[in-house]
């Protein structure tokens, strides 16, 4: 099977020395990545800017803006038979980054944002991605009834909810617990080293 993976947090320029970024580590995307080439699959992995080593045998694409990721998603998505988003795409970026640096003058900064892409609702939509489709979704409330929302409105197979309100799973940790949502049933995936839940993600591929 060819997946597409997505990783890791990206960088959202403010001025040339600043950017928009979040605590994404990427450790899920890479562990699904080296989980997906050692079941025998062939890995392409998009990724924003983290300090991992990319597994061995992984396509490896690196970006650092939503929009640079989108653009390398929209490129290979189409050739790819499943795809699973872990990447924590920016929702916002600065509507005009400054060329110069900017200098601290008054006491407040206010900064225009705009929306980015949202490269998983265009999965189906504008890029016409007809494989296999995960998603992540990061709430810190209402878990199940977000995820279920998500799975909806992006047209997805599976999502993977974790609550990241949490200090002991998701950002910045090696360990995980996580909500696997599917269209007709939610299971539980109990806490455990992200390196197992990537082993299970990837077992499901096509159910």
């Amino acid at each position: 099977m060819k997946l597409l993976v997505t990783a890791g947090p990206t960088r959202e320029p403010v001025d040339p020395v600043r950017y928009l970024t979040n605590r994404s580590s990427g450790k899920m995307g890479y562990a699904i990545a080296d989980a997906a080439t050692h079941a025998g699959h062939h890995v392409l992995l998009i990724s924003g800017p983290t300090s991992l080593d990319v597994p061995a045998g992984v396509d490896f694409i690196p970006v650092e803006t939503a929009a640079e990721m989108y653009a390398a998603v929209a490129a290979y998505l189409p050739r790819m038979d499943a795809a699973i988003f872990a990447a924590a795409v920016a929702d916002y970026t600065p509507a005009e980054p400054a060329v110069q640096k900017i200098k601290k003058s008054g006491d407040c900064l206010s900064l225009e944002l705009v929306k980015t892409k949202d490269i998983l609702g265009s999965a189906r939509s504008e890029i016409g991605f007809t494989g296999f489709l995960v998603g992540f979704a990061a709430e810190t409330e209402n878990i199940e009834a977000n995820a279920r929302l998500k799975l909806v409105a992006k047209a997805c197979d599976l999502i993977i909810a974790n609550d990241v309100s949490r200090s002991d799973i998701g950002f910045d940790t090696h360990e995980n617990e996580a909500l696997l949502v599917f269209t007709d049933r939610t299971e539980l995936f109990p806490k455990a080293p992200k390196h197992d839940l990537a082993i299970r993600i990837v077992s499901m591929l096509g159910e």
